[in-house]
């Protein structure tokens, strides 16, 4: 028995020794981000909704489509989270059209997502709507891919606290 306990004894002191000889803290990964525990940017994260800023439109349309709703909200929620944050939307067309009726239809669209963000609790004063027109293409090209990716309304924040 006195054998087992000096047996236990130098199990005992063998483990503190290795676990004090160990040149790894147990936090040392979440010091160093490998864990889940590193916050991400969420205008980076591909799979959060504030990383999407452009809401696009149907041809000769300002209404905002349901498939955009999540995007509009979540940088409504995130306006209304944070107060000192402020966003441009700034509304584009494709090339079709004339300018004046290309700025009316940018400025209608940047309108849309005002408003949207209005309704969801965001106070209108931090949030400016205003037209590029055809101004400001994304695309180039005369083919419908082009036109549809030029037909927007993109949400661009002005404070630098929100880190985007």
């Amino acid at each position: 028995m006195n054998h087992s306990l000096k047996l236990f004894a130098a199990a005992l002191a063998a483990i503190g020794l290795l676990a004090g000889c160990s040149s790894v803290s147990l936090d040392e990964g979440a010091k160093s981000g490998t864990l889940a525990s590193e916050a991400v940017n969420p205008f980076e994260d591909p799979s959060n909704p504030l990383s999407q800023r452009s809401i696009y439109f149907a041809f000769d349309s300002y209404d905002v489509a349901s498939e955009y709703a999540p995007v509009v909200e979540a940088h409504a929620r995130w306006l209304v989270d944070h107060p000192e944050a402020s966003v441009v939307v700034q509304g584009n067309t494709d090339e079709r059209g004339g300018r004046e009726y290309n700025l009316a239809l940018g400025q209608k669209r940047s309108e849309a997502v005002r408003q949207r963000m209005q309704l969801l609790g965001v106070n209108p004063d931090r949030v400016e709507a205003i037209s590029f027109g055809k101004e400001k293409p994304v695309a180039t090209g005369s083919t419908e891919e082009a036109w549809a990716q030029n037909r927007r309304a993109d949400i661009v924040y002005q404070q630098s606290d929100s880190k985007n």
